[in-house]
């Protein structure tokens, strides 16, 4: 029989892939992390863990175990965390409030919310798009319970979690662009063009930088055109030829139109999109459509 902390152990470190980070939330030293696990597996009798220096995975059987513990799991914690709140006249949380910053992020939390309906009876989930100018400003203002947005986040108010896409970049550019007819540009080319930004009063400043920058590797400035609020008035800017802009490789499957060319990036660092939340907590309902995302995300 799987004793509590065995399964603790087992499914935080499938979720965290990390021995520190799982001992960190268990309130127990990286050693006995080890020690649950190789218990477990010495158990069951095969690994569910690949090891070496750089990295931890699941095996195809921890993958499998992973699968078939985590409902019952979510289900037993949602139901203790409802009945505790009962006893003190607490209403639970039934609704979890979900923001995504591009297409694909979108229709991966869609696809995560149908199956945490199938597997939450009578909870429910709603899905908003956060605007570029803003990142923050829904999780701040209490309307966001997690969100899968660009990356780097570095706020002391609000934890970041594991990363679900890295995408490569392109340049967006009008199709009369000199850059529309190379192979690939670089980012010391930004400095010989004008690019469309994004209004940065609530946007942090290393996001900023890392996203629309003001100067070239080399030190160059980059020209800075007009700063945008919504995603479409980018769209509109570059294809009629006021400036460029950066934009992950994948953006020309859902933005593609006539007059706009995307150029891949040969040396820009690239688009990282993952899960954030506030800092303040988390409740077992949103872990649990967390794990649910988790389940249904591509390969990290």
């Amino acid at each position: 029989m799987l004793e509590r902390h065995e399964l603790e152990a087992f499914l935080l470190l499938a979720e965290e892939l990390h021995f520190g980070r799982t001992a960190d939330r268990l309130h127990v030293t990286t050693s006995r992390v080890s020690q649950i696990i190789r218990r477990l597996e010495r158990r069951i009798g095969a690994p569910l863990f690949e090891r070496n220096s750089r990295q931890v995975q699941l095996t195809p059987l921890g993958a499998k175990l992973r699968d078939d513990l985590l409902p019952a799991y979510e289900a037993i914690t949602a139901g203790l965390a409802e009945a505790v709140a009962t006893s003190r006249g607490v209403r639970v949380q039934t609704l979890v409030r979900v923001g995504f910053s591009a297409p694909w992020c979108g229709n991966l939390m869609v696809q995560a919310a149908d199956r945490f309906r199938v597997r939450h009876p009578g909870s429910d989930v709603t899905i908003e798009e956060i605007q570029l100018a803003d990142p923050l400003g829904r999780m701040r203002a209490g309307a966001v319970d997690i969100q899968l947005t660009e990356f780097p986040i570095v706020e002391d108010d609000i934890t970041t979690g594991p990363i679900l896409f890295a995408e490569p970049r392109s340049l967006m550019v009008p199709e009369s662009h000199p850059f529309a007819a190379m192979e690939s540009v670089s980012m010391e080319d930004l400095g010989d063009t004008t690019l469309v930004t994004i209004a940065d009063e609530a946007i942090p400043r290393y996001w900023m930088d890392y996203y629309f920058p003001r100067r070239t590797p080399s030190g160059r400035p980059v020209p800075q055109g007009p700063a945008t609020n919504y995603w479409p008035e980018v769209l509109v800017h570059v294809s009629l030829g006021v400036g460029v802009s950066t934009v992950s490789a994948r953006a020309e499957q859902y933005h593609s139109r006539p007059g706009l060319v995307f150029v891949p990036f040969r040396d820009a660092p690239p688009i990282m999109y993952g899960l954030m939340w506030p800092t303040s907590g988390m409740t077992p309902i949103v872990r649990a459509f967390m794990n649910t995302v988790l389940e249904i995300a591509p390969a990290r």
